[in-house]
């Protein structure tokens, strides 16, 4: 049998993570692993127990979900450990920065158990979680945030079609979306976006979407 994705959930509100705990270890093919109130205790307790997916709030005390975030999964970190951020979308004005700080993925704290579930199992498996309408809501919110790169767009590695793709993406469209706007198969979308996240050194769609905004090929 597949050994059940091991989970690390971090909250400061002790109801919130005690539910989420509930829920999460009641499910055959997940294990929580550990709980913590701040994001430096996910960041120790996370070395020691060795997570597959983090559960991370944003707005804790001692060191903010972003940062911890950051530490856990951002360029650079040697053993990078996936992070599914839960946030409070209406209230919450640093979600965008948790994904550019390389969480794979995000939720809303009102999202049904079932949501939850698929989002850590989705993760957990190494692709990344974005809803498309939510996406759309997001990015669109913090774009005007993101500093182009210098010398984009001239400079991506990316054919025309590749580069049709990467917009989309970023315009939170899924496979399937946008497999009917450009009237091709979900097939060969998958080969367009895994050839885009290989050319551009990306790790997933959330990188993706940051990438397309930070060079200024949406707006």
């Amino acid at each position: 049998m597949t050994a059940p994705i091991r989970v690390l959930v971090c909250d400061d509100q002790v109801l919130i993570r005690t539910g989420l705990v509930t829920i999460i270890d009641a499910q055959p093919d997940l294990e929580v692993v550990g709980e913590c109130g701040d994001g430096q205790a996910a960041v120790d307790l996370a070395g020691q127990v060795h997570p597959d997916v983090v559960v991370m709030d944003v707005r804790m005390p001692v060191l903010d979900g972003i940062e911890a975030t950051r530490l856990l999964a951002g360029a650079g970190v040697p053993r990078p450990v996936k992070v599914l951020v839960v946030t409070t979308f209406n209230l919450d004005e640093y979600v965008y920065e948790a994904l550019r700080a390389g969480a794979s993925g995000f939720l809303l704290k009102d999202a049904p158990p079932a949501q939850l579930l698929h989002g850590i199992r989705t993760v957990g498996t190494g692709a990344a979680l974005l809803d498309p309408e939510v996406t759309r809501r997001l990015v669109g919110r913090y774009a005007a945030r993101i500093r182009p790169a210098e010398g984009a767009p001239n400079d991506i590695p990316l054919t025309p079609r590749e580069l049709e793709v990467l917009r989309l993406i970023a315009d939170g469209l899924s496979n399937s979306e946008i497999a009917a706007a450009l009237v091709i198969s979900p097939e060969t979308v998958k080969t367009f976006v895994s050839r885009i996240l290989t050319k551009l050194n990306l790790r997933d769609r959330v990188q993706a979407v940051v990438y397309a905004y930070r060079q200024g090929l949406v707006t």
